[in-house]
Parts: C-alpha cells; structure tokens; sequence
C-alpha cells in the first residue's frame, strides 16, 4: 500500500475512565509517526455520540477535559463493511465516507474495551489495534479473567464474586459471608471497570457495606479480594503468536493504595523501572504475564498486573488491562521505553501487529460449496 496509512484515533466514549481516554488521545496523536501515518481523530461524545473527523480534531488540539456533543455537531456513525470504512452522517443529512486503515482506539473502560467497538470494527472490515472481541471481553470482566487464570493453573490471591441481586436480597448475609470466607482487610471492585474507578479498601467491617454500594454504582457484579500485604508489580506483553515481555515496573503507592488520583492527578507514587526484584522472581513474573496473555487469547498488548507477597515473594496474577492507559505517564509505554522501544516504535509496531491479526483472519479459510 503507497503513501501513509490513515489512522482512525478513536477516544472519549461513555465510561467513567473518559478523561483518562482524552488524555490518552493527545498522547497518541502526539507520538504517531507523521511519515508513516496520517491521523484521523474521531471522538466519542460521554452521551456515546460520535463526531466528525473536523470537530474530533480541534477537540483534541483544545484543553478540553471531555467531549461534547451539545454544540450540534454530533452524528450517527454507519458501518458499510463493502466499503472497509466508517461514514459520519451529520444531522443535516449530509454524509461523506471517512476511509481508514486501521483503528487505535483508547476508549478505555465500559463500551470500549469490553469487545463492543472491537466487534463493530470486525464487522466494517477494519484492523483494531489490541485485543478481538473474545479477549477484550474476557479481560475486561474481573471475575471471568480471574475464573479462567485460576483454570489455568496460574496464581490468584483469595477473592469472591457477587452481584448485586444477591446482596440486596439480603445484605447482612452477603457481607457476613465475604467476612466470612476472606476476612480484612479487603479491596471491593466493580467487575467491569479500570482506573482504579470505583475500589475501596475496607479496613473494618462496618466500612463494607458503602463500599459495595460505590461498586454497584459501576456494575451490577462487584469482586472482592482479601487485601493482602504486597507489593504491586506489572509487566507489559507485546505481540500476536509469539507475545513479548517488557522488563518490570513496581507502583510505590503514595495513599492506601494505588487510586485514580495517585495514577493520574497528584503525581506523588512512586514508579521504580525496573523493579527491584530478584533475577528469579522477575523472570517467573514475566512467564506468568505472557501465559496470562495467552489464556485470554489476547493479541496486540496487554499489560499483566502482579502481587508479589512481602514475606514470601509469592506471586499472584491481580488483572490484565487490555487497553492500557497511554498518558505520558502511563506505565504501559514507560515499560517498553525502559526495554528499548520508544513511545513512537511502540505505536508503529502495534498498528503493525494490528494489520498482521488482521491479515491472518481475513485469510483463514471458509466453507466453499463442493
């Protein structure tokens, strides 16, 4: 294909984590190889509007915090998989088809990471950088990645799973029984969610009631784990068939624990690249991040939240993030910048994998009449 690829820089979208995804964008159009490609903003409004291409972009040059759809300029947004791209129809009733050759979205959290933009980019024809829809989906709910870790042989600390049906058909049994089965402290989490968005740790009992309340809030099934005394170690994985491990990085929490603001607001935790952990422990880390990876069927990236026990150095797999967070402070990319790869080579080889998976599915062979 001659001249450079067109990029389809999706953003924004209706999860709580949409903030985070704007700041994300900026990073990305930023860094994005301007020789190799050409960058298409295309910007989801919080109330899961789309915006053209022109609007999209002065959105992400402003200062802007969100993306907003009041001003008139929000559309529908048509998938003609014939034509391999997306068609903005404005509310006017014009339309004009926008091409492109691939997507990077970071439309993190709830309705961007979970499979369903994904699934909408299979269907119109166009490679997506990062996990398919299987993977995304499975990644992205808390207690199904966990279930199938634990399936799979890979270590998980004690936890438990709950929705909310069940406690509000009798609370004081339900949290009785998390007491019960994983004692204090504990960490509450909606099952579907990433930044840190919504967790609380519970010290005393009396506290665990509010603390499902904020998580159901999120999603109508919450996941509680025993709150372990640990240090907090990630991995990030690159790759398709043949997924690739970063060196370590450990969060040093400035708070209780490692929150939305400490990740993106205050600056005040500490990140140690690379980690300070044994020849050992790291590669054993590393191992369990790629079988993580591959027991989700995930592809593009992936970074592999770890525990690593204080007392013990043992290891627990906490989660995956499928779609990691790509501000300039964002562990994913600093990861890879301290194996060796630039922010900017990281994007390249990414859309490059994106085209790869892509390539492979398209030709997997079909039924054909005899």
């Amino acid at each position: 294909m001659s001249g450079r690829l067109r990029v389809g820089l999706l953003f924004g979208g209706p999860s709580v984590e949409h903030e985070v995804s704007v700041v994300s964008a900026r990073g990305v159009a930023q860094a994005l190889d301007p020789d190799r490609f050409e960058t298409v903003p295309l910007a989801i409004a919080d109330d899961g509007r789309w915006l053209a291409p022109a609007d999209s972009k002065r959105l992400l040059e402003s200062k802007a915090k969100r993306v907003r759809s009041s001003d008139g300029h929000d559309g529908r947004l048509v998938i003609d998989p014939a034509a391999g791209g997306f068609i903005h129809v404005a509310p006017t009733g014009g339309s004009s088809p926008v091409r492109i050759d691939v997507v990077f979205s970071v439309v993190h959290g709830w309705g961007g990471e979970d499979g369903r933009i994904q699934g909408a980019l299979d269907v119109a024809g166009i490679p997506c950088v990062g996990a398919g829809v299987l993977g995304s989906a499975v990644g992205m709910d808390k207690q199904i990645a966990k279930a199938l870790f634990q399936e799979c042989g890979l270590p998980v600390g004690p936890w438990r799973a709950i929705r909310r049906g069940a406690w509000a058909a009798d609370r004081a049994a339900a949290e009785r029984s998390l007491l019960d089965a994983l004692g204090l402290p504990l960490f509450v989490k909606p099952a579907n969610g990433g930044s840190s968005v919504g967790i609380s740790k519970v010290k005393v009992a009396a506290d665990l009631s509010h603390a499902l309340e904020i998580a159901f809030a999120l999603d109508a099934k919450v996941v509680v784990e025993a709150g372990l005394s640990v240090r907090e170690i990630e991995c990030a994985v690159l790759g398709n068939e043949a997924p690739e491990a970063s060196v370590l990085g450990e969060i040093v929490p400035s708070g209780e624990f490692y929150d939305y603001a400490a990740k993106y607001e205050d600056g005040t935790s500490g990140l140690l690249i690379p980690a300070p952990v044994s020849p050992e422990v790291g590669r054993r880390i590393q191992a369990h991040a790629i079988e993580a990876f591959q027991t989700l069927n995930l592809s593009g990236m992936a970074r592999v939240d770890f525990f690593l026990e204080k007392q013990t150095d043992r290891i627990f797999v906490n989660e995956v993030n499928t779609l990691p967070g790509f501000t300039p402070i964002s562990m994913y990319p600093k990861l890879w910048e301290a194996t060796g790869l630039t922010y900017r080579g990281l994007l390249t080889r990414l859309i490059d994998l994106a085209r790869e998976r892509f390539d492979i599915e398209r030709n997997r062979a079909t039924v054909r009449e005899v």
